[in-house]
């Protein structure tokens, strides 16, 4: 019978949580996840793997001034350890790694309080950390940070990211040479003779599998026998950077699953926090949940990805959290809330205010228009208004921001001008807020959605050689590997002609503005066109 409550074992080398359900052992006082037991299995985390690469916390770190987005590789190891909570309802422990400047150059010049959290009868266990940067130290430059797990690879072969993007995955032995071929970056590889022969012939590529923030709430493994689900739950964006849009990793062949808080994928430099010397900087990231299930002999395993998807929910609706015991982390009684209702005012369209009908509106620091989508150093909120504009974005912590919004269908971007201050327990309504989208005049052509999404326009087919079965025929088949190839392959004598009114943006408009390939595997910038006719003076119009 399980026991009643949470129980702590500190051991010398070891710490181990256990609530009767699973049974979570870190290392003392590393704080890095060794062991997962969970129904029946003795360890989820991959065996094979010294017990420093199973789970744990890192971050890629550069000197200030430093350019570009790479870095140092750094495991975080705890070097003191503190149990914070401990009761039957509540294990919540600690693992420190202060920093002094005769570490200067070594390490990165960061306090880190990495914690987690064990709760009577929750399958599942919770993670979070507090980053802090004090003003007298050096400055960085922090590329990326997460959590990542490596799981068994003789029990967990089916991966799910969404409802239509899941699948059995390739053996991480696949990818290696003679096994894999590599392509024209490390993480994309063919595969040529996998040990699974269905395979073959099929591209292996970790970006495929990239979720944008908003939609990037669960994701995991599903081992079939016995069937039991590892599943990684993010139930807030607040401490993520680039906003709602910004596309993450989630799970990839390893098996890994990975929860990221801050990474340049996608966005290059931009989206690399610099921390200056002199400048103080605290940061919470997460809690997230690491959440388990298994279903009975005979049920269909993949019914564990809707029970996934009904705890996230659950979590989500949980949010912010009660538990956590770190004073950094605010529950929702110090938080304020910001409602109100947007308008879009374009007089070349309508006479009428017209709602701004499922708007993306967010707080984050102040800064210039659109500076939300390069904002990586703080705290972000955003919710969508409804059809007709009234916006609601709650649990925010204290803090000046700025209100941002942008809305599907109108061009450009929103920000009210005075910084909005939150106070705990706030509740500060906005009132009528109208956007009027940039323009000169009456709009004379438009090529696409201005909705940050180009999947309007014409993504071809991949080359068959380099094909994910998961893509094919399917809404995100942009992420087919090699398609940048494929545009000199559709214009080999020119770069793209479009003439407005006779072309159609879902045929003749490539869904992305690529590089040329040139014979001396050298590569050239594209120039397109776009021919219209245009009878009176182009001063007056919107191109």
């Amino acid at each position: 019978m399980p026991h009643l409550g949470v129980q702590l074992l500190v051991q010398d080398r070891h710490v181990v949580m256990d609530n009767g359900l699973l049974q979570v052992t870190l290392s003392n006082p590393d704080g890095i996840v060794t062991g997962i037991r969970f129904s029946g299995i003795d360890n989820l985390l991959e065996v094979l793997n010294d017990e420093s690469n199973r789970g744990y916390w890192d971050l890629v770190w550069n000197a200030a001034g430093s350019t570009g987005t790479t870095g140092i590789f750094d495991v975080i190891r705890g070097t003191s350890f503190e149990v914070i909570v401990e009761t039957e309802e509540q294990v919540e422990v600690s693992f420190t790694r202060p920093w002094d400047s005769s570490q200067e150059g070594k390490l990165v010049p960061l306090n880190i309080d990495k914690r987690f959290v064990m709760l009577r009868g929750s399958s599942g266990f919770y993670s979070y950390a507090i980053y802090e940067h004090l003003k007298e130290w050096p400055g960085f430059n922090l590329g990326e940070t997460r959590i990542a797990f490596k799981l068994r690879k003789d029990k967990f072969h089916y991966m799910v990211a969404a409802d239509n993007r899941q699948r059995f995955m390739p053996l991480p032995d696949d990818r290696v040479p003679p096994r894999g071929l590599p392509l024209a970056y490390p993480e994309a590889v063919k595969l040529v003779k996998p040990v699974e022969p269905d395979f073959k012939g099929e591209v292996d590529d970790k970006y495929q599998y990239s979720i944008e923030n908003k939609d990037n709430k669960v994701h995991g493994w599903i081992c079939m026998d016995p069937a039991v689900g590892f599943w990684q739950i993010t139930p807030s964006d607040e401490f993520r950077s680039g906003g709602p849009v910004k596309q993450n990793l989630t799970s990839h062949v390893g098996p890994t699953t990975l929860a990221m808080f801050l990474s340049a994928h996608y966005s290059g430099e931009d989206l690399v926090p610099k921390i200056g010397a002199g400048e103080a900087w605290k940061k919470v990231f997460g809690p997230v949940f690491m959440y388990f299930n298994s279903v009975m002999d005979g049920d269909d395993p993949l019914s564990l990805w809707e029970d996934a998807k009904s705890q996230m929910l659950i979590e989500v609706q949980s949010w912010p959290y009660e538990f956590p015991a770190s004073e950094d982390y605010q529950k929702s009684d110090q938080r304020g809330n910001v409602s109100g209702r947007l308008f879009v005012r374009d007089r070349f369209v309508s006479d009428d205010y017209i709602p701004a009908n499922g708007a993306y509106v967010g707080l984050a620091l102040p800064g210039d228009v659109g500076s939300w989508q390069r904002e990586c150093k703080d705290y972000q909120f955003w919710n969508r208004a409804d059809e007709d504009g009234y916006f609601s974005i709650n649990n925010v912590r204290t803090g000046d921001y700025n209100l941002y919004a942008w809305v599907p269908g109108v061009i450009g971007d929103y920000r009210y001008d005075v910084s909005v201050t939150v106070t705990s327990g706030c509740d500060i309504e906005m009132g009528d807020l109208v956007y009027q989208p940039p323009r000169d005049g009456p709009t004379l052509w438009e090529i696409g959605i201005p909705d940050r999404s180009a999947e309007e326009f014409y993504v071809p087919d991949p080359n068959p050689n380099y094909t994910n079965k998961l893509y094919v025929n399917h809404p995100d088949r942009f992420r087919q590997y090699g398609l940048w190839e494929r545009y000199a392959e559709l214009y080999p004598d020119g770069d793209l002609v479009y003439t407005v009114g006779v072309s159609d943006y879902r045929k003749d408009w490539f869904y992305a503005q690529v590089t040329r390939k040139k014979d001396d595997n050298t590569y050239q910038r594209t120039t397109w066109q776009i021919k219209f006719n245009l009878d009176e003076s182009g001063s007056k119009w919107n191109l």
